[in-house]
C-alpha cells in the first residue's frame, strides 16, 4: 500500500484541481454563467459583473455564499438551509431588493452596534431544529449566535448609524473605538449595498421595461411638452408632467448609484465615457431614445422578477453579441476573470498545501520515503496552481504580479514555495515540504483576508502606474521578503523539532543549517538590490534617491539585519542555534516592513492603520519572539540533538 501512496496523492491533488478546473455549469434554468461574464465599469476597472458580485459579497458577509434560513414560528432554524451564489444574489439586489433585504448578510460583530440596533443575545440566539445540529452548538462546532443582519433589521436604525458615522469619520484611525470602527464598517458595507440597489432599476417600479418602453414612446412629444410649458404656451399638462417626474426619479437614480453599467459607443477603458443607468437614462433626454443597454438590462430585470429564464437567457446572448463589436477584447478578458472567479485556484492551492503539510510532518514519524514523495508531488501541484492563478492575474490586470498588498501576499508564498522546492529537490528530507506546506498555506490565508476589503485588481496609484519598475523593484523587494521568511521559517523548524521531538539528529540539523545559511545570502541579495532600485525608482518619481520614509526604512532594516546574521555567523559570534534564533527574529523585522510600516499612518507607503492587522501582527511577532525564548532553553532541555 505504501509503494503507491505518491502516485495516489498525486492523482487525488490532480482530481480535485481538474474538477475545480472545469467549466463552470448553471445549477438552474437561468443563464447565470452567461451574466456574470457581462463587463461593468468598477473602481476605475472594466471587470465582469461576477468579480464585483463576489468581491461586494465578501467585503459585506466576509463570504461569497448566502445562506437563506428558514425560520420557523418558534424562533428555530431548519435544518435544510439553502445556499445561493453571488450572481444569484447580486440578481436580487439589482432586480427583486425587496427579496434581497431579507438575507442576511451584514457581519455585525460589536456588542455595542448590536445593542444600537436593539439587539441582544436572546434575539440572535440560534435555536436548531435538527437535534443533531443543537448539539454540535452546544460543544461550539456550529455557531450558536448570529453575526449577521439583513438589511431589513438594520434599516429602522439607518439615520443613528449615519449620525454616528460622521461623529466617527473625523477621528484618527489608531484612536477610534472598536465601536466607531465597527459603525463605519457597517455604514460603508450599507452604502454599497443600496448603491447596488440602485444600480439597474428605479426602486419600488414593479415593470420598469414596460415604464421605459412608454417613457420612450411618448419622449419626442413629451420633450416637447416640457419645453412648451416652460415657455408658456400651450401643452400637454398630464405628458410634461409626466416627463419631469421621470426625470426626477432619473436624477435620483444616477445620484444613488456609482455603478458604471452601461458603456459608451466606441471602446474605451476611461472611467469618464462610461455612465451609471441613471445618467444614460437622463440623456435620452437630449438623444431621443433609451440606450439599449438600459433596455437590455430592464429585460433582464423583468424577465429574472417573472422568473422567465425562456426570455432571460437569450437577452444575455442578445446584449453579448452587441457589446462584441466594440468590446471583444474585453469580453474576452471579463470572460476570463469569470472563470477565474469560479475555478479559485488560491483555495485549491490553499487546500493542496495544508494537506502536503500534513503528509510532510508524518513522514517524520512513519514511511518517511514514502510520504515524503507523496507530499513534495502535492507541493509541487499546489505551486503550479498558484503560478497559473498569478499568470491570470498579471494577463486580467496588464501588470507585473505584484501591485498591491494581496498581490504581494501570494507573491512572497510563490517565490518562498520555489525556493522550498528547489531546498527539498536537493535535500530530500521533508524539510521543504512542511516549510512550503506551512509558508504557501499562511500566505494564502492572509491574502484572503486581505481580499475582504474589495476588489483586489484595484487602479494603481498615478506615482506606482510603472510596469517597468513594478516587474524589477517590487518583484526583487518581494523576493527578499520571501527568502528571509522562509529562512525563519526553516529555523522555526529546527526549533520546534530540537525541543518537542527526538526527530532533528545531526544530520538533518547540519542540514537545516546549510539551508537557512544559503537562504540568508540569497536574501541579502535580493533585499539590497530591490532596495537600491526602490531608491532609483523614488528618484525619478519624487525627486530623491532617499528620503527615511517608513517603508524605505523597513526595507533597509531587512538588508541590515540579513547583513548582520552573515557577519555575526563569519565572525564565529554565533552557532548554530544562534544562527536560528538570529533567522527568527528575521521574521519579525520582514513582517513589520511588510505590514507594520503601512499601518503607521504616515509616509508615502501608508496605507491606513487596520486594528485587526495590528492584533495578528503583535501576535506573530509575540508568537516569534516566545520560540526565540525556548531556543535559548538549556541543551539538557532539548529532547533531540544537542545543537
Amino acid at each position: 500500500m505504501k509503494r503507491w501512496l505518491p502516485l495516489l496523492a498525486l492523482i487525488c491533488g490532480l482530481g480535485f484541481l481538474g474538477f475545480k478546473l472545469l467549466p463552470p455549469r448553471n445549477g438552474g434554468a437561468f443563464d447565470l454563467v452567461g451574466f456574470g461574464r457581462l463587463p461593468v465599469m468598477a473602481n476605475g476597472r472594466i471587470k465582469p459583473l461576477d468579480t464585483l458580485a463576489r468581491s461586494s459579497l465578501l467585503q459585506i458577509a466576509n463570504r461569497q455564499i448566502v445562506i437563506i434560513d428558514d425560520v420557523l414560528p418558534d424562533g428555530r432554524i431548519k435544518p435544510d438551509v439553502q445556499e445561493i451564489g453571488p450572481d444569484e444574489w447580486l440578481l436580487d439586489v439589482f432586480y427583486h431588493p425587496e427579496l434581497a433585504d431579507t438575507y442576511r448578510i451584514f457581519v455585525i460583530d460589536s456588542p455595542d452596534l448590536l445593542t444600537l440596533l436593539g439587539k441582544n443575545e436572546g434575539d440572535l440566539a440560534i435555536r436548531y431544529a435538527n437535534p443533531a445540529f443543537s448539539a454540535m452548538a452546544v460543544m461550539d462546532m456550529m455557531p450558536t449566535h448570529q453575526r449577521r443582519l439583513a438589511f431589513n433589521d438594520i434599516a429602522p436604525h439607518l439615520a443613528e448609524i449615519e449620525a454616528q458615522a460622521k461623529l466617527a469619520q473625523p477621528v484618527d484611525d489608531k484612536a477610534r473605538t472598536p465601536f466607531q470602527g465597527a459603525v463605519l464598517q457597517l455604514y460603508g458595507n450599507l452604502v454599497l449595498y443600496r448603491s447596488l440597489e440602485n444600480a439597474m432599476a428605479v426602486p419600488g417600479t414593479a415593470d420598469f421595461l414596460g415604464d421605459l418602453l412608454r417613457f420612450q414612446k411618448d419622449l419626442p412629444a413629451g420633450v416637447a411638452a416640457v419645453r412648451a410649458k416652460q415657455a408658456n404656451q400651450p401643452h400637454d399638462e398630464a405628458l410634461a408632467q409626466g416627463m419631469i417626474t421621470r426625470g426626477q426619479r432619473f436624477m435620483a437614480m444616477a445620484e444613488a448609484s456609482t455603478l458604471l453599467t452601461i458603456p459608451p459607443a466606441e471602446e474605451s477603458a476611461d472611467a469618464n465615457a462610461w455612465r451609471t443607468s441613471g445618467q444614460a437614462l437622463l440623456e435620452s433626454f437630449q438623444t431621443g431614445a433609451v440606450d439599449s443597454g438600459v433596455l437590455a438590462y430592464a429585460g433582464l430585470g423583468m424577465a429574472w422578477r417573472n422568473n422567465r429564464p425562456d426570455q432571460f437567457n437569450p437577452l444575455i446572448g442578445l446584449y453579448r453579441a452587441e457589446l462584441a463589436h466594440r468590446y471583444a477584447r474585453q469580453l474576452t478578458k471579463t470572460a476570463t476573470e469569470a472563470r477565474f472567479n469560479a475555478a479559485e485556484p488560491f483555495y485549491v492551492s490553499m487546500l493542496l498545501y495544508a494537506t502536503a503539510f500534513a503528509l510532510a510532518v508524518f513522514s517524520w514519524l512513519k514511511w518517511p520515503e514514502e510520504m515524503g514523495r507523496a507530499a513534495f508531488r502535492l507541493v509541487g501541484l499546489a505551486w503550479a496552481a498558484t503560478t497559473t492563478g498569478i499568470i491570470t492575474r498579471m494577463f486580467i490586470e496588464g501588470r507585473p504580479p505584484v501591485t498591491n498588498l494581496y498581490s504581494s501576499a501570494l507573491f512572497v508564498g510563490w517565490g518562498a514555495v520555489a525556493l522550498c522546492i528547489v531546498l527539498e529537490f536537493i535535500y530530500r528530507n521533508a524539510i521543504g515540504s512542511v516549510a512550503a506546506g506551512m509558508i504557501g498555506f499562511c500566505t494564502l490565508l492572509i491574502a484572503h483576508h486581505l481580499s475582504l476589503g474589495g476588489d483586489t485588481m484595484e487602479m494603481m496609484r498615478a506615482v506606482l502606474d510603472s510596469n517597468f519598475w513594478l516587474a524589477t523593484h517590487v518583484v526583487v523587494v518581494t523576493t527578499g521578503y520571501a527568502s528571509t521568511f522562509l529562512a525563519g521559517f526553516l529555523a522555526l523548524i529546527y526549533v520546534i523539532r530540537g525541543v518537542a521531538t527526538r526527530s532533528l539528529d545531526k544530520k538533518t540539523a547540519d542540514a537545516l543549517v546549510r539551508m537557512v545559511y544559503g537562504i540568508i545570502c540569497f536574501a541579502t541579495l535580493f533585499s539590497f538590490i530591490g532596495t537600491m532600485l526602490g531608491g532609483i525608482w523614488a528618484d525619478q518619481s519624487w525627486g530623491r534617491f532617499w528620503g527615511w520614509d517608513p517603508k524605505e526604512n523597513g526595507a533597509l532594516i531587512i538588508v541590515v539585519w540579513n547583513a548582520l546574521i552573515l557577519h555575526a555567523r563569519w565572525g564565529g559570534m554565533v552557532k548554530a542555534r544562534g544562527l536560528m534564533c538570529l533567522a527568527i527574529f528575521g521574521n519579525i523585522v520582514t513582517s513589520w516592513s511588510w505590514f507594520g510600516v503601512n499601518m503607521l499612518g504616515i509616509g508615502l507607503h501608508s496605507y491606513g492603520f487596520t486594528a485587526a492587522a495590528f492584533q495578528w501582527l503583535s501576535i506573530f511577532i509575540a508568537s516569534q519572539l516566545l520560540i526565540i525564548g525556548v531556543a535559548n532553553l538549556p541543551l539538557a532541555k532539548w529532547r533531540s540533538f544537542k545543537a
